[in-house]
């Protein structure tokens, strides 16, 4: 009998493994995949980020290199050394997950995990090898599934979602992507730096729209110099390949059809909770219509000694999001009273210019009827970014126009998947603008541009503009 079994070895479930095995709970990992990690290490948020750095070093010795003193002859793109390298960086993290598990004295069971009861769960192996363990405490980190249009049918070979995507045997000539979320813009960002032709086709009236309406706004200026069109307030209507011609329709604002036509289609409109096989009901557990596992603020179940983690549960589907409430979960087991502020959980886009962001957008508080101040600075007067030739983006912070606390910090520029860090810890603190504005930041850096933007945020102080 275990103390714990978790179910999914994504970043919530090893998290959560891990912190428990710390904390003296004798614990046992479920994983259906060959290799741990889940959808972030393996098919998400690594490889993408290997592809995007190996994308973007070909961009800048093709566009900037020269400016920079820096002569090149016959450059080109050898994609299929890109794939191996993202391939390699995989592999040292699933491997040194492996490592963290016989480290920390986890077992590891491989295959499908299959609630029997509330106690029990059988782990399905390749043929009809089965296996049963039992656990005091189980909690589920099952992950989640690319989401996809009823009417598009994923052939999986022209018509893709972002696993397809990372594993493609050429550039795209046009690469039309369905979403103006995260994932698509960053996959388009790879391609259109690879140079394919990028097509974004979104339904709402603006990209990235669950940020700041001003990230979207500066990062569509960005990615139009790349050559990315859009298509916004889109409606898709339908999609059909034939060969190797793939044809979006669509509708836009004013009810007319539009065609687009690319050799691929890659289907971004977000991810679905992934509960199938998971037999959850033989240990009564509620699965909302949305597909989501319920949870109180505990993160329990509708059974008593079930949590649910990450993805699979409501929430933003974030692998850092799902890492804290592992954490958190095991804490609560080992008797500690530990906490989550979801508002303080940061998002990240990672193109670049990269886009982050914490607390409330402009929009929410306006509709909060939050009286509240707005402090900008650019990149362009930073002395740092025009060193480096990075002066797209700015930075924006939101404060409470009497107290002058920090309600929302939002970046779009170089590195700001790093700054976004600092605001993170002046929030969880509740500092105020001036806090920030009034400690030295070294100069030159890129995070002097959220000193200014505070700066700006307390009456209007901004130093350089």
């Amino acid at each position: 009998m275990y103390d714990l079994i978790v179910i999914g070895s994504g970043p919530g479930g090893y998290v959560a493994a891990i912190r428990a095995a710390q904390l003296g709970l004798k614990t046992a990992i479920i994983e259906k995949y060959p290799t741990l990690g889940g959808t972030c290490l393996n098919v998400g948020c690594i490889p993408s980020k290997a592809l995007l750095d190996s994308s973007e070093h070909y961009h800048n010795a093709a566009h900037s290199f020269k400016t920079h003193g820096i002569d090149l002859k016959d450059l080109k793109v050898n994609f299929k050394q890109m794939i191996s390298r993202k391939r390699d960086v995989v592999k040292q993290n699933v491997d040194g997950i492996q490592y963290l598990m016989k480290k920390n004295k986890i077992d590891v069971h491989q295959g499908l995990g299959v609630f029997k009861d509330k106690n029990t769960v059988v782990i399905q192996k390749e043929g009809d090898k089965k296996e049963e363990i039992s656990g005091k405490n189980i909690i589920i980190a099952t992950g989640s599934k690319p989401a996809n249009l009823p009417f598009i049918n994923l052939d999986k070979e022209r018509i893709i979602t972002s696993t397809e995507a990372l594993e493609l045997k050429e550039v795209p000539k046009h690469l039309v992507i369905i979403g103006g979320g995260i994932i698509g813009l960053e996959l388009g960002s790879v391609y259109a730096r690879l140079g394919a032709k990028v097509s974004v086709v979104e339904f709402m009236d603006g990209i990235i729209p669950t940020m700041d309406k001003t990230m979207g706004k500066e990062l569509q200026k960005s990615l139009k110099k790349l050559g990315i069109e859009f298509y916004l307030k889109h409606k898709v209507t339908g999609v059909v390949r034939k060969g190797k011609e793939v044809t979006v329709t669509a509708q836009n604002s004013e009810d007319k059809e539009v065609t687009i036509k690319g050799d691929y289609v890659l289907v971004s409109i977000g991810r679905r909770p992934y509960t199938e096989g998971l037999n959850a009901e033989a240990a009564g557990v509620k699965i909302n219509d949305k597909g989501q596992i319920e949870v109180d603020e505990h993160l329990k179940t509708s059974v008593d000694h079930i949590y649910a983690i990450g993805d699979v549960v409501k929430g933003t589907m974030l692998a850092h999001k799902a890492e804290e409430e592992g954490v958190f979960v095991a804490e609560q087991l080992a008797g500690q009273k530990p906490h989550i502020n979801y508002l303080l959980i940061p998002g990240v886009v990672y193109t670049w210019p990269e886009v982050a962001s914490v607390g409330y957008t402009e929009e929410q508080l306006k509709e909060k009827g939050k009286k509240y101040k707005t402090g900008k600075f650019p990149f362009m007067a930073s002395g740092r970014a025009r060193a480096s030739g990075d002066t797209d983006g700015l930075v924006k912070v939101l404060a409470d126009a009497e107290t002058d606390e920090i309600l929302g910090v939002h970046m779009i520029g170089p590195r700001t998947a790093d700054m976004i860090a600092e605001a993170v810890v002046a929030m969880e603190y509740r500092a105020s603008a001036e806090d920030i504005a009034r400690m030295s930041h070294a100069h030159p850096t890129y995070t002097e541009v959220f000193r200014e933007a505070c700066l700006a945020a307390t009456d209007n102080r901004a130093l350089h503009v």
